[in-house]
């Protein structure tokens, strides 16, 4: 195991300034944000896709603060029914990927993401109730007919690239749980997996140490965050 930290959460610094703030800490890698919620404050991603050189010289400068890549993170929504707002996201993704292969990074961090209910809508639909039949229907129509022919597409893509992708499970997207998790990666390929944030599991009544024994080597990466449930507000 290796600790590190998702440098997203200091945005607003250089990666000097970051690296001078994680330096104490002895950590042995860091997650990069590429672009997409995460943004991209510390890699400059056209930059090195178009320079080998820039590559090497950016891996250099990580290496010689004792760290590796674990991942590239661009969390976004690439099945977002605005069409506009999803092929900016698909976009990032891609080079995301690419970029992945260039840096020697193997695991690349992302939503499932979520449709609409129909072609017509512009917000996204998080089905969340099997009763009355309406929403069994728009829900099996958001897989037959956006998440498995996009992550299939996007699964090859990266499996073509020597590149896993691994999902957060988070509410909001279609894989947000064990069983959704597992249905994406199993119509679309395994190289699709799990980046494993428990907090975002106990909110929901799971419980990380049943999650991890069912998803097995379904887990890519995992980040160690926490929450806590108050009792008062859910009564």
């Amino acid at each position: 195991m290796k600790l590190g930290c998702l440098t997203a959460m200091f945005g607003d610094k250089t990666l000097s300034e970051t690296l001078d703030i994680l330096r104490p800490f002895g950590l042995q890698c860091v997650e990069l944000g590429t672009g997409n919620y995460p943004g991209s404050p510390h890699v400059p991603v056209d930059e090195l896709l178009k320079s080998a050189a820039k590559c090497k010289e950016f891996k250099a400068v990580l290496a010689g603060e004792g760290l590796e890549i674990s991942a590239l993170s661009c969390h976004g929504n690439c099945l977002h029914p605005d069409k506009a707002y999803a092929k900016a996201n698909q976009e990032v993704q891609t080079k995301t990927i690419r970029l992945a292969e260039k840096l020697g990074v193997g695991v690349v961090i992302d939503f499932s993401g979520c449709p609409g209910s129909s072609d017509n809508d512009t917000k996204p639909n998080w089905v969340t109730c099997a009763w009355p039949p309406d929403f069994l229907d728009v829900l099996n129509w958001q897989w037959d007919k956006k998440v498995i022919p996009y992550w299939s597409k996007q699964a090859k893509f990266a499996a073509d690239h020597g590149v896993k992708v691994a999902f957060e499970m988070h509410p909001g997207f279609v894989a947000y749980n064990t069983d959704t998790l597992l249905k994406l990666r199993n119509a679309c390929g395994k190289n699709l997996g799990a980046n494993l944030d428990p907090s975002h599991l106990f909110w929901q009544g799971m419980d990380p140490i049943d999650v991890v024994r069912k998803l097995g080597e379904a887990i890519f990466h995992v980040h160690a965050k926490d929450s806590k449930v108050d009792p008062f507000n859910t009564a």
